[in-house]
C-alpha cells in the first residue's frame, strides 16, 4: 500500500512537471510568434529621409553642368547657430554685389573685394560634393544652419573646393551649398548668402 502511495505521487509529480513545460513552451511558442521579424521592421524604415551622405565624391554630370559659372552674391540669407566667426553680425561680410568664378578648369574669389584674407585663385581646382542631405531636417540636424525658404524635399549638396597640389580645402573658410542643382547658397565661415548666376 505504501509502495502504491509513493508511485501515485510520482506519477503526480511528474504529470505536474510536464504539464509545466508545456505551459512554458507553448508561451515562448506564442512569444516568438507575434514578435516582427527583422525584414517587417525593415521595411518600415524608408530610405534617405532623416540622414546626410558623408562622403568626397566628384561633381556629377547635372551638378557640374549647374555649379559651373560666374556668380554674383545677391543677399545674405542668415548665420549658422552651432558657431560664431569672424562675420559681421548682424550685416554679414561686404559680399553682396561681389563675384566668384567657378569653372572647371579656374576657381576664383578675388572677386569678394573687401577682405583680403578672400583673395584666392587657382588652376585645375578639385571641386567635390562632401555632404548630401535628402531634406531640410537632415540638413539642419548636420549643419545647425537655419535657411528659412529651405523646403522639406530639398536635396542639399555641400561643395568644397581643394588645390589640385596639396589636395587641401582652400584656407579661406568658403564652401558652397547646391540646392536641387536649382540654388546655389555661399557658406562664408557661419555667414549664409545666396548666389545668382551672371555667366555659364
Amino acid at each position: 500500500m505504501r509502495y502504491e502511495k509513493t508511485l501515485l505521487a510520482c506519477i503526480m509529480i511528474m504529470l505536474m512537471l510536464s504539464s509545466a513545460c508545456g505551459i512554458v513552451e507553448t508561451t515562448s511558442t506564442s512569444n516568438a510568434s507575434s514578435e516582427p521579424t527583422p525584414e517587417t521592421e525593415e521595411s518600415f524604415i524608408p530610405e534617405n529621409t532623416s540622414d546626410c551622405t558623408v562622403d568626397r565624391i566628384s561633381l556629377d554630370s547635372e551638378t557640374e553642368e549647374y555649379f559651373y559659372g560666374t556668380w554674383k552674391v545677391e543677399k545674405l540669407l542668415g548665420f549658422a547657430n552651432s558657431y560664431n566667426d569672424a562675420s559681421e553680425y548682424p550685416s554679414g561680410q561686404k559680399f553682396i554685389g561681389d563675384e566668384i568664378i567657378t569653372q572647371k578648369d579656374f576657381f576664383s574669389s578675388k572677386g569678394l573685394k573687401n577682405y583680403s584674407k578672400y583673395q584666392y585663385e587657382m588652376k585645375k581646382p578639385i571641386y567635390e560634393i562632401t555632404t548630401t542631405c535628402y531634406n531640410s531636417d537632415s540638413f539642419y540636424r548636420l549643419y545647425k544652419i537655419d535657411i528659412p525658404d529651405l523646403n522639406i524635399n530639398d536635396e542639399v549638396k555641400a561643395i568644397d573646393i581643394s588645390n589640385p597640389s596639396t589636395k587641401m580645402s582652400i584656407p579661406v573658410g568658403l564652401s558652397f551649398l547646391a540646392v536641387n542643382n536649382d540654388r546655389l547658397l555661399l557658406l562664408s565661415e557661419a555667414t549664409i548668402f545666396e548666389l545668382k548666376k551672371i555667366t555659364d
